[in-house]
């Protein structure tokens, strides 16, 4: 899935992304979990996290793992560090008010496969 209908059905607000990439980045797989150790363990390429939590480890774990697309659940909005942190390492950040389960529901109903999205 393109990430452009990926922020169309997640309805989200943009937090950073870089202007004129993003929209063509392909999705794959996605792993919904606010335990960042959940995470680490669950490594694959063109993966998008979805998470409650908002603190710059989030965007640390994703940068160990390879993730380039992080979508805060429940309308959390990350710490001022954590932008400046994804901003640094051009890994992009949305924000979207459905719940964890909601998204990741939307995200199967529109192509993402069951034994591709990972509930941690």
């Amino acid at each position: 899935m393109k990430l452009k209908k990926l922020k169309s059905l997640l309805q989200t607000n943009t937090i950073f992304e870089e202007v004129n990439t993003a929209d063509d980045l392909e999705i794959v797989t996605a792993c919904g979990a606010d335990l960042m150790s959940d995470v680490l363990a669950f490594s694959n390429d063109k993966t998008l996290l979805l998470t409650g939590l908002t603190n710059p480890q989030v965007v640390r774990t994703a940068e160990m793992v390879g993730i380039k697309i992080i979508v805060f659940v429940r309308a959390k909005e990350p710490q001022i560090e954590t932008v400046a942190l994804a901003n640094q390492l051009d890994i992009f950040l949305y924000s979207t008010a459905k719940p964890l389960f909601e998204a990741c529901g939307i995200l199967y109903n529109n192509g993402v496969g069951a034994e591709e999205i990972n509930y941690l």
